[in-house]
């Protein structure tokens, strides 16, 4: 198992928590004057600095980074910097997401493919080139390799019928038991089959804000008790919404003569297994929390719109660089990653 290097600094915020992990626990995280994420510094809640610096304490509590100090995890003063910078990312949430209606309001969208629909898998199905495709399966790599694993954080914060869906949704997510099913698994071959590096974190250097907004969503909603509710709507948001995504991406695929069969099964497998994911997510799952707790259903349609609102930002991030002719993707900062990667890792 690969463990991936720690990022370049892409601001004074990504620097302090970068530097921090660079030595033992406890030596304390040294934010510079003026750009501490509770003051008024302007800090963008969904700009580069502070997303990158939120998915670096966040990495902590999956497969961390290679040579950091693994106490830093539940590091108090690291802790009290990441309170900061999700209370600036919920701000900035708060601010972009319509949580008026009900749950039915929030859902309705996703269960209707638009006719003229314009999203980033109908252009890649239609128009797009394989550069592109490779690019947004660069972007997706950041969750994809680790599938399912934010939404587990839901399992120990939910009771009864609830728990039991994410469960079953979960199990599946995670091969039926079968490690070479995995979903992480199979987008990993799929990358393999692009010519792309399917370790862990690889392209962390290469993906922008708009993506680790996605990434950082899920961590922020599965990590607190206090947000299960929106983390719920979150999952049922992917769950439902994700079928005519992914047959338009087996359909780009097929388009752009892409013949291993490896690349085409990750998305094939979820146009079946999310078909009766949206099931199980609508009726055992956000039902039943929603029966045993009432008063999470304004936190269960902030967490679906709060999805669409990142989903929505990274799909104009990719179609706009396309449309103007350019790569979707932040330039090498580190062309050494590479091997860099690998003598701290131990891959060969």
């Amino acid at each position: 198992m690969t463990t991936p290097i720690l990022p370049t600094p892409r601001g004074p915020l990504s620097r302090a928590v970068l530097a921090a992990l660079a030595e033992p626990a406890g030596t304390g995280v040294r934010v510079p004057a003026g750009a501490d994420p509770d003051a008024d510094s302007g800090a963008d809640g969904f700009g580069e600095d502070l997303q990158l610096a939120l998915y670096a304490c966040y990495e902590l509590h999956y497969r961390a980074f290679a040579g950091v100090d693994p106490r830093w995890e539940w590091d108090p003063d690291l802790l009290r910097l990441r309170a900061r910078l999700e209370k600036s990312f919920l701000c900035a949430l708060r601010e972009s997401v319509d949580a008026d209606g009900g749950v039915d309001d929030a859902l309705a969208p996703l269960l209707v493919e638009p006719l003229d629909g314009t999203g980033v898998s109908r252009h890649l199905m239609e128009r797009g080139d394989l550069e592109q495709f490779r690019e947004y399966v660069v972007h997706r790599s950041l969750y994809h390799l680790k599938e399912a694993d934010p939404q587990a954080w839901l399992i120990p914060r939910l009771t009864g019928r609830a728990k039991a869906g994410v469960v079953t949704v979960e199990f599946d997510e995670y091969g039926g038991g079968r490690a070479e099913r995995m979903h992480a698994r199979l987008f990993a071959d799929l990358m393999r089959g692009l010519g792309l590096d399917p370790a862990y974190g690889f392209y962390l250097d290469r993906v922008p804000a708009p993506m680790l907004a996605v990434v950082n969503l899920m961590s922020l909603f599965g990590l607190h008790r206090a947000h299960r509710g929106m983390a719920v709507g979150q999952f049922a948001a992917i769950e439902i919404g994700s079928p005519p995504g992914a047959a338009c991406l087996a359909a780009a695929l097929v388009r752009l003569n892409v013949a291993d069969p490896a690349c085409a099964l990750f998305y094939t497998e979820h146009v079946e297994a999310d078909a009766v994911h949206e099931q199980l997510m609508r009726r055992e799952v956000v039902a039943a929390l929603l029966e045993h707790e009432p008063d999470l259903e304004d936190d269960v349609v902030f967490g679906i719109r709060a999805g669409g609102v990142v989903e929505d930002r990274l799909a104009a991030h990719l179609l706009t660089a396309w449309n103007e002719g350019r790569s979707s993707l932040r330039p090498p900062e580190r062309p050494a990653s590479e091997p860099a990667r690998r003598a701290a890792t131990g891959a060969p």
